[in-house]
C-alpha cells in the first residue's frame, strides 16, 4: 500500500509541471486558436536563463519562482512581437509550423549557450523532506504542487472575473465580432502568450530544481501535451487538472508495468478517453450547423 502511495504523491508532483505547461497550451489556443509546438523549448530556455541568474545574484526560492514566471513571460512577449503577431491572418498550419520553427532554434541557442552537460539547480531548502506518515517528500515537490494550485485559481479569477479575462473568452469564441466590439485582438494575443511562456517558465525552473537541468528539459512539452488533449483545448483549467492524472497514470504504469512504457502511458490515455468524450474530459461540445 505504501509503494501505490509514493507514486501516486510523486505522481502528482510530476503531473503538476504537467499541468502548468498544459495550461499554456490551452491558453494559447483559447486565445489564438494555434498550437504553439514550442511550448516546452520556451520553459526550457527559461529555466536556464533563470538558473543563470539565480547562480550570479544568489536569490532565494521565492525570488527565484517570480524570476522564472518574469523571464518566461518576457520571453513569450519578445517571441509573439517579433515572430507570432506578423503571422495575424495567415493559415493556421503556416503559424502552426513557425512554433515548430521556433522550437528547433530556442533548442540550439540553449545548446550553443550552456552546452549539452547537466546542472544541478540549487535553491535553499528545496531538497528538504517533509515527512507525511510513513511517505517523505521535498519541499520543491510540495511547492510544484503550490504553484499548480495558485496557477488554477488565479485563471479562474481571471477568465471568469476580469473584464481582460473576458475579452480574452469573446476572442476565442467568435474573433470578427470581438473585433466589432472593441476588443483588440493583437492586444489578446501578446498576453495570451506572455501568460504561457510565464507558466512554461515557471514549469521548467521547478522541473529542474526537482530533477535537474539539462537539455531534454524541452520533453516537458511533449510530455504536458497529452494532458491539454485530455483536458480539452478550450478549458484551461481542466488542462490543470488533467496534468495531475497523466502524471499519476504515468506513474503507476511505471511502477507496476514497465518503466518503458510510462513514455506511451499519457498519449494511451487520451486515445481511450477521446474515443468516449471527443472534446476532452473539461472541455466544451461544439455543435456545428451545415
Amino acid at each position: 500500500m505504501n509503494y501505490f502511495i509514493e507514486l501516486v504523491v510523486s505522481g502528482l508532483a510530476v503531473g503538476a509541471i504537467y499541468g502548468l505547461v498544459a495550461m499554456g497550451f490551452a491558453v494559447i489556443y483559447k486565445a489564438t486558436g494555434i498550437v504553439n509546438f514550442a511550448q516546452g523549448e520556451m520553459g526550457m530556455l527559461s529555466a536556464y536563463t533563470t538558473w543563470a541568474l539565480a547562480t550570479t545574484l544568489g536569490t532565494g526560492s521565492v525570488w527565484t519562482v517570480l524570476l522564472a514566471v518574469v523571464i518566461g513571460a518576457l520571453l513569450g512577449l519578445i517571441c509573439e512581437r517579433l515572430i507570432m503577431r506578423p503571422m495575424l491572418g495567415e493559415p493556421v498550419l503556416s503559424v502552426v509550423l513557425v512554433t515548430v520553427g521556433l522550437a528547433v532554434v530556442l533548442r540550439s541557442v540553449v545548446t550553443i549557450i550552456w552546452g549539452a552537460s547537466p546542472h544541478k539547480f540549487e535553491v535553499a531548502g528545496a531538497d528538504d523532506i517533509v515527512r507525511m506518515g510513513d511517505i517523505g517528500l521535498r519541499v520543491s515537490q510540495l511547492g510544484v504542487l503550490g504553484a499548480l494550485l495558485l496557477a488554477v485559481a488565479g485563471f479562474w479569477y481571471f477568465l471568469g472575473h476580469s473584464r481582460f479575462g473576458v475579452a480574452m473568452r469573446a476572442v476565442a469564441a467568435d474573433e470578427k465580432t470581438a473585433r466589432l466590439m472593441g476588443v483588440s485582438t493583437a492586444r489578446v494575443q501578446a498576453v495570451a502568450w506572455a501568460s504561457a511562456s510565464g507558466l512554461a517558465g515557471l514549469a521548467g525552473a521547478l522541473f529542474a530544481v526537482i530533477y535537474g537541468l539539462t537539455p531534454t528539459v524541452f520533453e516537458l512539452g511533449l510530455k504536458a501535451f497529452p494532458a491539454t488533449v485530455l483536458g480539452g483545448f478550450d478549458s484551461v483549467l481542466g488542462s490543470g487538472v488533467s496534468g495531475l492524472i497523466i502524471g499519476v497514470f504515468e506513474n503507476l504504469v511505471g511502477g507496476y508495468l514497465s518503466s518503458t512504457l510510462k513514455d506511451v502511458a499519457g498519449f494511451t490515455l487520451i486515445l481511450v478517453v477521446l474515443m468516449v468524450r471527443p472534446f476532452g474530459l473539461f472541455g466544451e461540445k461544439r455543435i456545428e450547423r451545415v
